[in-house]
């Protein structure tokens, strides 16, 4: 009896994917990823995808029609659609706890990166020979006392707040659904409309998925409503952000600076960013640990391996395709 095949998207490194490999005929492209003709054709014959660095549609789904399961390579699972993936009765699973705590620690680098100058002195210290020392000229803003805001009070977004906490700042949050108060209480988070925190936050730090309702979540009008003296964490997915929104209050000076992981056109970036001092940029990094990715790789085979062993998978994103 022949072996299933899986397509892995992304030339992922072996470690972690032995038992994957050891199971399946596996396919890894050899280098980058590959282009929509490219994973059109490689996916033709597999059973499961370990979807990583690439959009997966209806288009991908209808060339591989004995395709069962889509791993996604990570939380965040806006790159495959999964309506169509129900409707086509694949099962589409993720892996959120994998990445909370290196994109915990991505958000955390940004803040103190951005509000301490961290990067700017490091870049003018390099590269520009009349920079200037002084005990008033590089001033930045502490982390300790201020009021950090999360939209998104998820996995990510809780331990967020539990090591901001650790730098005494104030927790204050917007999601949804509200937490429970035991919960509100360990995390010493204050429950606020989104409006009401956007105009009170010294630092606001998003942590929700990208859907049609979040698109743009932050746009010129939340933007323009934060103090000026304020700033922007985005280590979730860029699009949440309006990003010519944000460059234009930027250099209106409303906020004070940002951190940013991920943008709405990524690789892109829009060039005024780059030329803004008080904006730091990572290249989407958040989850780029090798602890992280090690267990990434190992999660994501397993969901895999599990479904087709008729094990319980980590986490299911359309639960309705298993009950059919």
């Amino acid at each position: 009896m022949s072996r299933k095949k899986i397509l892995v998207s992304y030339p992922l490194k072996p470690e972690g994917l032995e038992e994957l490999m050891a199971r399946f005929d596996v396919r890894i492209p050899d280098k980058g990823a590959a282009s929509k003709s490219g994973l059109l054709e490689a996916v033709q014959g597999c059973h499961g995808i370990l979807a990583a660095g690439m959009v997966i549609d209806e288009e991908v789904m209808d060339a591989a029609p004995e395709l069962k399961i889509i791993s996604v390579y990570g939380a965040g699972y806006d790159d495959v659609d999964v309506k169509a993936a129900t409707e086509r009765g694949i099962v589409v699973t993720n892996i959120p706890d994998t990445v909370t705590d290196s994109t915990a620690e991505i958000t955390l680098g940004l803040m103190l990166s951005v509000m301490r100058r961290i990067a700017e002195c490091d870049r003018k210290l390099r590269t520009d020979s009349n920079f200037k020392w002084g005990m008033t000229i590089n001033m930045g803003r502490s982390l300790h006392g201020k009021e950090l805001g999360i939209i998104g009070m998820g996995r990510i977004g809780k331990a967020v707040a539990k090591r901001a906490a650790a730098f005494g700042m104030r927790i204050s949050y917007y999601t949804r659904k509200r937490l429970d108060p035991v919960i509100e209480m360990e995390l010493g988070a204050s429950y606020k409309r989104m409006d009401e925190l956007i105009r009170t936050a010294d630092v606001i730090s998003i942590h929700t998925p990208l859907t049609r309702e979040t698109r743009h979540l932050i746009g010129y009008r939340e933007l323009s409503m934060m103090k000026p003296e304020a700033y922007l964490i985005n280590t979730s997915r860029g699009a949440v952000v309006d990003e010519q929104a944000l460059v234009k209050c930027l250099a209106e000076g409303k906020p004070a600076g940002a951190g940013l992981d991920v943008f709405e056109n990524e690789p892109v970036i829009s060039p005024e960013l780059l030329e803004m001092d008080n904006v730091v940029v990572t290249p989407h990094i958040g989850t780029d640990t090798i602890e992280t990715r090690l267990s990434m790789n190992r999660e994501s085979a397993q969901n895999i391996i599990n479904f087709f062993s008729g094990r319980q998978l980590f986490h299911v994103i359309n639960p309705e395709v298993l009950q059919k």
